[in-house]
């Protein structure tokens, strides 16, 4: 029959999979038929297949980029035989070879141009044959493992689907493969001593003195999950209706226990969602390490805030959520992801709503003393999901839900759109009320099941199910980044009635729930709609004595504390002060202040410092902020601290993401015996492409004016002819900090009393495909004015060491000319690692800094340059050595080799000229982890 006929009986797809694992080699050798049915009107010449497989295959593929852009250089790094990779050997149509080529920009994408056109209502049938090479699972925890597992999803090819576009793209590591159903049979050989697991129906099993057969089939499938494990770890627990194969950590409960959790948990989903449409549900310890319930995965082990049961209940519930939506819910993962998030995340907190009403957020943390003091100790699990989301969103960096997933941040990815899209879903069910939303999702998911739909499909259900106007839903809070903040902006009261105005802070039409209260009895509650700018309205009185806004707090609100007004009187508005031992979640009905004892060792004159901080930061951003650091130092015997207040706004669908302005201050030894004041009124203007938040292209405007006041040093009087000075600077910096490549540059202007200066300062560095990274930077400065004391090189450019005259660096012993603490690197000015003759620049200075690798962490460096001081000729400047890149950036050792010293590994003191840069500061190191998640 050719592919061209007329379909009579057959109108599901099938694919037929034959497969030979050969674990030593890691390779899968596969024959392969695909059956593929147009159901569109168009007629198609060329298809397209998904090639998975073959995402790993270089280190430019799209999944490879997406590794590095999460700053994670595992993939980079790996040995050629390490990555995974598809050969295709042939594609034949009716046993003739036909033309395929993979797509340039998606290698893991195949293009087929058909013998013959295919017709609408008709099906092709092609046969492939090609060899899978299995990655490590390092990667992706798909692949092999190091104890030889072998766990795979999307491991063999698959037809596009065509739906009048062709609906491909390229693996990301977001497990959101966009496939039609088929019916899938699968004969598997592999060697003995491997246990099989597969959500597929297990047909056959057959075995002989070296390896083992297995078949497997199933009906309107889309998952490809295959787990080849040496021991059995995946167990089953089976009911009327289905069986649950699961390899989630049990949390080593009884069998019992597990059964009736199960139990328990399937008839939930049953409930809500309907029966199964398959015999078995594969529930993964892979799933779960790559969708974790969030908070608890980040605990030690050793803490258990939850009972254990609870542990395994949210796990198994969530995968299992996640795994029934994914295989009958066909919405495209990449496009309409939020849709299976949202609903996944509702039912998450319907299921902790319903079972455990009464869990708190830190769980028995909660009735701990010192701890139950705290708001947060107050709030329910479920209030976790707004928290977290607020996290995002009080720092500008949240994003639109209808936003393609490989678009978003991995936090907003991973957490914070999945949680915005469920807390969506209860914000809409509390507006429209009598369950609408429940049971619109619950049918939704019934109607839909194993049927390709979309989101749109959603919203039309759901508008025809209420006659209250839902636009807003879909138009602001779904499709737009836009916040949510109201205020009760005056009221006027009678006996009878209250007269409310109430003020939308933002431009969106979201409604807000008004309710009235006495004591925290609820007298009413009513839903002010189209809130333009401002909205009186009038409501009766009913002996309520308080009027709050969002009161349940369902609405996803960015700032609650403006949010309720007493009837009692003016004075009883004013928030009273609380003050709290260490920082805690927001408490809207408080002034908070928290304090924070200090430990800290800032540098070797005031050692160790111990001391209290006082400041009004929470959990969450505020815009806000301020802070008092009174320190006493131990080894100075002074009292020493800091200060600062600043405000920022942040401005969204512009580059332009933030303003900051404020003031600081500090006092602090800078030499044995003798202090630095430090005062800095700053405003800072900070940008980032709006277009692409993933992008790590930042840019930023900074101005201040340092004023420093020093106590003068009468032993040294070159350094401190002027000891109070006022500087003001202006600084713009340009960066894009990629793993594979990185560059900064950035253009510093100062002025002072007697100088004013100008600087540049460029940074690139290259990891290339061999693992060699390659490290350049240059700097170039200039004095405009300098009527300094020519004796003085105190505000002169500095070949290896600035005397940072500003205070910005972190100096363990700024003061020092000899012994460990004078030989701290900082990556500043000159750049140089030698201590020349000539160390100081007072008219102009350029240099550049080169290295490289000469194996794994270590690597060789150059510096070159030129220095030129007033009335005398430039000097060329050099040093070479050794660089162990240990951190970059934060921890590294520098080994002088040669330089215009000459050969300085055999002077005598070498020890003394061995360099080193070290950071202890917590914010720089979380900056490590800020990287891989914003």
């Amino acid at each position: 029959m050719s592919f061209t006929c007329c379909l009579h009986s057959f109108s599901q797809n099938k694919i037929d999979i034959k497969a030979a694992f050969d674990v030593d080699n890691r390779n899968i050798k596969i024959s392969q038929n695909i059956t593929y049915f147009n159901t569109s009107q168009d007629t198609l010449k060329t298809i397209y297949l998904n090639n998975w497989s073959n995402s790993y295959a270089t280190k430019k593929t799209p999944l490879a980029k997406r590794i590095a852009d999460e700053y994670i250089n595992d993939f980079h790094l790996a040995k050629s035989d390490e990555r995974g990779y598809s050969v295709v050997t042939s594609i034949t149509q009716n046993n003739t070879a036909i033309a395929y080529c993979e797509l340039e920009k998606h290698p893991d994408i195949i293009k087929v141009d058909l013998q013959e056109p295919l017709l609408p209502n008709t099906f092709y049938n092609i046969s492939l044959n090609y060899i899978v090479r299995i990655p490590d699972a390092k990667f992706t925890k798909y692949g092999i493992t190091n104890t030889g597992d072998i766990n795979l999803r999307y491991w063999y090819i698959t037809p596009a689907i065509y739906n009048g576009n062709w609906q491909f793209y390229s693996n990301k590591n977001l497990d959101d493969l966009y496939v039609p159903t088929a019916n899938i049979s699968m004969e598997i050989e592999y060697p003995k001593g491997y246990f099989v697991a597969s959500e597929l129906n297990t047909d056959n099993h057959t075995q002989n003195h070296t390896n083992q057969t297995i078949t497997l089939s199933g009906k309107n499938r889309v998952n490809s999950k295959l787990f080849l494990t040496k021991n059995k770890i995946f167990n089953t627990v089976q009911n009327d209706n289905i069986a649950l194969v699961s390899s989630i950590n049990d949390e080593k409960l009884e069998v019992i226990e597990k059964v009736l959790i199960t139990e328990k948990i399937l008839s939930f989903i049953e409930t809500n969602l309907g029966k199964y449409p398959h015999e078995k549900l594969l529930l993964t310890h892979v799933d779960y390490d790559k969708n974790p319930i969030y908070g608890l995965n980040f605990l030690p082990k050793f803490l258990k805030p939850y009972p254990k049961n609870f542990q395994y209940e949210l796990k198994l519930l969530k995968i299992s959520l996640l795994n029934y939506l994914e295989n009958t819910l066909l919405v495209n993962p990449r496009k309409d992801h939020w849709l299976i998030d949202g609903i996944m995340v509702y039912y998450l907190m319907k299921y902790v709503d319903e079972q455990y009403p009464n869990m708190k957020f830190l769980g028995s943390f909660a009735n701990i003393w010192g701890v139950r003091s705290f708001h947060a100790a107050d709030m329910q699990y479920n209030d976790k999901y707004n928290l977290v989301f607020m996290l995002m969103a009080r720092t500008n960096r949240d994003q639109k839900l209808t936003m393609a997933k490989d678009s978003l941040l991995k936090f907003n990815t991973n957490i914070a759109n999945k949680y915005k899209a469920g807390i969506g879903l209860k914000y809409l069910d509390d507006f429209v009320n009598n369950n609408i939303v429940e049971n619109t999702l619950s049918e939704f998911v019934k109607t839909n099941k194993l049927q390709q739909t979309n989101a749109l499909a959603f919203k039309n259900l759901i508008k025809s199910k209420t006659t209250k106007n839902i636009d807003w839903f879909f138009t602001d809070y779904i499709n737009t980044r836009k916040k949510i903040d109201f205020k009760i902006k005056k009221i006027s009261k009678t006996e009878d009635s209250v007269t409310i105005t109430i003020k939308n802070k933002r431009n969106n039409s979201m409604p807000i729930s008004l309710y009235a209260l006495k004591d925290d009895s609820i007298v009413s509650k009513t839903w002010v709609q189209n809130i333009q700018f401002n909205k009186t309205l009038t409501i009766p009185r009913n002996n309520a004595n308080k009027l709050v806004l969002n009161y349940n707090e369902v609405i996803p609100e960015i700032n609650i504390r403006d949010n309720w007004k007493s009837l009692k009187g003016f004075f009883f508005n004013n928030k009273p002060l609380q003050f709290r031992l260490l920082k805690d979640i927001e408490d809207p009905h408080y002034n908070q202040v928290f304090f924070m004892p200090v430990v800290e060792f800032n540098n070797i004159y005031d050692g160790l410092t111990l001391g209290v901080r006082a400041y009004n930061k929470t959990v969450l951003r505020k815009l806000f902020n301020y802070k008092i650091e009174p320190r006493y130092a131990l080894k100075s015997k002074s009292l020493t601290g800091s200060a600062s207040i600043s405000n920022t706004h942040y401005l969204e669908n512009t580059n332009l993401y933030a303003i900051n302005y404020g003031i600081s201050g500090g006092y602090a030894s800078y030499a044995e015996d003798l202090f630095v004041r430090r005062v800095t009124p700053s405003l800072s203007f900070l940008f980032r492409d709006d277009s692409d938040f993933r992008s790590n292209k930042r840019a930023s405007l900074v101005f201040r004016y340092v004023d420093i006041h020093r106590d003068k040093d009468v032993n040294n009087i070159l350094t401190s002819d002027e000891p109070n000075y006022s500087i003001f600077n202006a600084r713009y910096i340009n960066s894009n900090d990629n793993l594979i490549n990185f560059n900064k540059w950035y253009a510093d202007f100062q002025i002072g009393k007697k100088f004013s200066k100008l600087s540049f300062n460029y940074e690139y560095r290259k990891l290339f495909e061999s693992n060699r990274q390659l490290n350049i930077r240059f700097f170039g400065g200039m004095f405009l004015e300098n009527n300094n004391d020519p004796s003085s090189n105190f505000f002169s450019f500095a070949l290896d060491r600035p005397t940072d005259y500003l205070f910005d660096y972190n100096y363990l012993g700024r003061s020092e000319d000899t012994g460990i603490f004078s030989q701290q690197y900082i990556t500043a000015e000159g750049g140089f690692k030698s201590k020349l003759e000539i160390p100081y620049a007072n008219q102009w200075i350029s240099t550049m800094n080169v290295s490289t690798t000469l194996w794994k962490y270590i690597l060789a460096y150059g510096d070159i340059g030129f220095i030129k001081n007033k009335h005398k000729s430039e000097h060329f400047m050099y040093d070479s050595g050794i660089r162990l890149n240990l951190v970059t950036d934060y921890f590294e050792i520098y080994f002088p080799v040669y330089s215009n010293l000459g050969w300085e590994i055999g002077q005598p003191n070498y020890d003394q000229k061995i360099r080193f840069k070290f950071t202890v500061d917590p914010q720089v190191l979380l900056g490590l982890f800020r990287r891989r998640w914003f």
